[in-house]
């Protein structure tokens, strides 16, 4: 799979925590490319004395956000021939002993999605578990009757997940939104809408403290009024898509082709 699946870490200001997460990601998966996002702290000088030809570094001169940065790298990706990428996040809260077993499920399933079902410890912030809730309710309502064989979106806001490249690709170039904090849930929402099926795996989630090296870079004002504005996008977009999604709701049903 090393020829059609790479792990993609996009990373801001994350400090020596993105070191530790490349060398983690390294000993799962041999193909690892890294976007640095216009960082200004110094975290990409380690990864430039990489020597590998499955790693890559890619340096965007200024912080565009999470998607942008992932959308450069499925884009490079993409011209090279490999056609599933599994993102994490550069902060080492996410599981790279379960990169194997996530490429793997999306190997058997190719067409899918496969989706991080988070599993927090004690230390996660609640305000946040909590808040994740809502936008994972939120998700759930915007792709009601989408689950085409597949399971319904666990978790709208994990960034442990194998995304199909095509797919998503041809959905970023053709909107301005999901470049920064709203990309993982605007992701998953508009592939389930263009039938790409869910598929969830566990994953465990650590939160860690400053003294313990964590980075975050989530704000509560900004970034819930950036989820409040993508989720009013998705739930207008549902509700025109309502009357399609009925009608195959009801020729599923009872087999019922229209007319006289």
């Amino acid at each position: 799979m090393n020829r059609t699946h790479l792990v993609v870490i996009p990373s801001f200001d994350t400090g020596p925590r993105l070191a530790e997460t490349v060398a983690a990601a390294r000993a799962a998966w041999p193909v690892v490319w890294v976007v640095v996002d216009g960082s200004t702290d110094g975290s990409a000088e380690p990864l430039r004395a990489i020597r590998d030809p499955g790693f890559r570094l890619i340096e965007r001169p200024r912080n565009g956000g999470k998607g942008a940065a992932i959308r450069d790298a499925l884009e490079a990706a993409s011209a090279e021939g490999f056609t599933h990428a599994l993102t994490v996040d550069a902060d080492g809260q996410h599981p790279a002993d379960r990169i194997p077993d996530f490429m793997a499920e999306s190997a058997a399933h190719p067409e899918a999605m496969i989706l991080g079902r988070p599993v927090f410890g004690p230390e996660a912030p609640r305000l946040r578990v909590r808040g994740r809730r809502v936008s994972n309710w939120w998700a759930g309502l915007e792709t009601l009757w989408c689950s085409r064989g597949g399971e319904a979106i666990a978790d709208s806001l994990c960034g442990f997940r194998v995304y199909p490249i095509a797919p998503l690709l041809r959905i970023m170039r053709r909107t301005p939104f999901m470049r920064r904090y709203d990309f993982d849930a605007e992701a998953v929402v508009r592939l389930a809408w263009r039938g790409v099926p869910v598929r969830n795996l566990i994953a465990e989630v650590r939160y860690f403290t400053p003294e313990q090296g964590g980075v975050s870079h989530f704000r509560y004002g900004r970034d819930n009024l950036l989820l409040t504005g993508m989720h009013t996008r998705l739930v207008f977009g549902f509700l025109a898509r309502l009357p399609l999604l009925a009608a195959r709701r009801l020729r599923r049903k009872t087999g019922w082709r229209g007319g006289g």
